[in-house]
């Protein structure tokens, strides 16, 4: 069959430590970057651009910095719509403020302000860990959203606290059109997780996972608690604002510290659930997930309550999703924690002993 790894023999140790060691798992992942860069801008609109594209692309990389944090070093968070909000509001406040400085510079500024912010907030995973830690945490997204209020100079003095994101234009190239905007953050998302998938697969990334196995062995054995774990701190805080630029620079091209809740928040927790907690693959398919999944609701609960002659509305719809939502969290966490990363795993499995019995 197609995915047997017969005859693909390893005769050093670089080619069995690589990222893909199945030549077919490096076919499919070129394929799909052939796809992304040359037949979506080819074949999308701009409707595909701004409303699916890039909101995918940008929570991705925000759920790729909670599942660092959450999934490979075992410290649960309920701020990663917190840690937007500052990559975000550095971001805009470099431009004006430093003058002549590029997009990208102010970008990754933004994420380092968000990584300063973030190990601040991580200091509790010291003393404290679990429910507790994650309760902490809340601390993070009220006090982000109240200094932004605060302080009005972050806003530029807007009366209405909205900041209106300043043009991009990288060595010439304004960044102006939807197909213009999914190329830039495409790429910036593209480098971002291969970092991430070397980070977590480096002496850094074994550190996390052993903290999250068990902290006290970790100490036992030198491993530095403080230092891992405000790194896993800094590095998802750094990935969650540069998520938060993206969002507003590239997507809404307007935002506000509203925009930035709790509920975000709750958002990018459900899309680690569903893709897979612990998986880089898992935070691209839980964020494909829950953003097609009320799309599809949308185009089927209408037509479908028509023809069995229901009484609907508009508000159902919104209220159907929220049950079909909360059932799904319910049915991964009992039938399958890992998500759908695991299922595609599991499927994985099976191609490669097909047709011979499981």
């Amino acid at each position: 069959m197609f995915y047997h790894e017969a005859g693909q023999f390893k005769t050093s140790y670089e080619a069995d430590s690589q990222i893909l060691p199945i030549r077919q798992d490096r076919i499919g992942l070129a394929l799909t970057l052939v796809i992304a860069f040359v037949v979506l801008p080819m074949a999308g609109d701009d409707y595909w651009f701004s409303a699916i594209l890039i909101p995918f692309l940008v929570f991705a990389l925000a759920a790729l910095g909670l599942n660092t944090l959450t999934g490979y070093a075992g410290q649960l968070s309920l701020r990663a719509a917190a840690f937007m909000a500052v990559g975000a509001y550095a971001a805009y406040n470099f431009q004006p403020r430093a003058l002549g400085i590029s997009p990208i510079t102010s970008f990754l500024l933004g994420g380092l302000s968000a990584a300063g912010v973030g190990v601040i907030f991580g200091l509790p995973s010291l003393r404290i860990k679990g429910f507790y830690l994650a309760v902490a945490t809340l601390a993070a997204q009220f006090f982000v959203a109240w200094a932004l209020t605060k302080f009005p100079w972050q806003s530029n003095n807007s009366s209405s606290g909205v900041i209106s994101a300043q043009k991009i234009d990288i060595l010439g190239w304004p960044v102006d059109t939807p197909m213009k905007k999914y190329l830039f953050v495409l790429c910036i998302v593209c480098v971002l997780a291969l970092v991430a998938k070397n980070l977590v697969r480096s002496a850094t990334g074994r550190a996390w996972m052993a903290v999250r196995d068990m902290d006290v062995l970790a100490e036992v054995i030198g491993i530095p608690l403080m230092h891992t774990k405000l790194l896993a701190f800094a590095v998802s805080s750094f990935y969650c604002g540069v998520a938060g630029m993206l969002y507003a620079f590239c997507y809404l091209g307007s935002v506000e510290s509203d925009g930035f809740g709790l509920d975000l928040s709750f958002r990018i927790l459900f899309m680690i659930i569903f893709g897979g907690v612990g998986s880089i693959l898992g935070s691209f398919l839980g964020s494909a997930f829950t953003l097609l999944l009320p799309i599809f609701l949308d185009n089927v609960l209408p037509p479908l309550a028509t023809a069995l002659h229901l009484p609907f509305t508009n508000t159902s719809v919104s209220h159907i999703q929220l049950m079909v939502f909360g059932s799904l969290i319910i049915f991964f966490l009992i039938v399958e924690p890992n998500g759908l990363a695991r299922l595609w795993q599991i499927a994985k499995e099976k191609l490669r002993l097909c047709p011979f019995p499981h």
